[in-house]
């Protein structure tokens, strides 16, 4: 049986994190190696993440100029990999926030702050792919791995087209109940082991 695994990258590095994994390209590939169960087989790994920001935004406070300038080479590292493809998105900078509510009511200070970014175009790239994989017929089942459930409708699109969908459910996630709805299966994925994927 070919399957492929559509990885929702910002969901994934939230909860890598958060079980105190280093997010990096082999993290990546072993928990997508986790994903897989016998008799299946891997066709493709498609990963949908945006680059890091990169500009110069005033600060909240002093308005000092603050330069965001860190690498996205790594995804290029990620698409050298064995059967990867990487989809990247647009990170877009939509202001700073509090680090902490309720605000203290003393003085402010930019530390205070920190920025907040949303990811624009990744779960329209993963509608995408579904759709094309469900009208080429190239895998038998689709196991996505999301949080986000602006993926239902690309998920119903898939089971109506005959693909079976399996919704990969990480350590400590609960998934949203319209996603679990239009799932053929929920499978538990594992975190890979230290010696599979990189730890703090």
């Amino acid at each position: 049986m070919r399957v492929a695994i559509l990885m929702d990258g910002g969901f994934t590095r939230v909860m890598g994190r958060a079980a105190g994994y280093q997010y990096n390209p082999d993290f990546i590939v072993a928990l997508a190696d986790c994903a897989v169960e016998t008799p299946e087989v891997l066709h493709r790994v498609l990963y949908y993440d945006c680059a890091p920001y990169n500009g110069t935004l005033p600060l909240p406070v002093s308005g000092v100029e603050k330069e965001f300038n860190a690498s996205g080479q790594w995804l290029d590292e990620l698409a050298r990999r064995n059967l990867f493809a990487v989809r990247r998105g647009v990170l877009k900078f939509r202001g700073f926030v509090p680090k902490k509510i309720p605000v203290s009511p003393r003085a402010l200070s930019d530390g205070d702050f920190k920025p907040s970014f949303e990811q624009k175009g990744v779960d329209m790239r993963i509608g995408l792919d579904m759709a094309v994989l469900a009208a080429n017929r190239s895998v038998d089942r689709i196991i996505l791995i999301s949080n986000d459930t602006d993926c239902v409708p690309a998920m119903k699109h898939v089971r109506k087209a005959g693909l079976q969908l399996v919704l990969g459910k990480l350590a400590n996630q609960t998934p949203p109940h319209e996603l679990v709805v239009h799932a053929d299966i929920v499978r538990e994925v594992a975190f890979p082991q230290p010696d599979e994927g990189s730890t703090d």
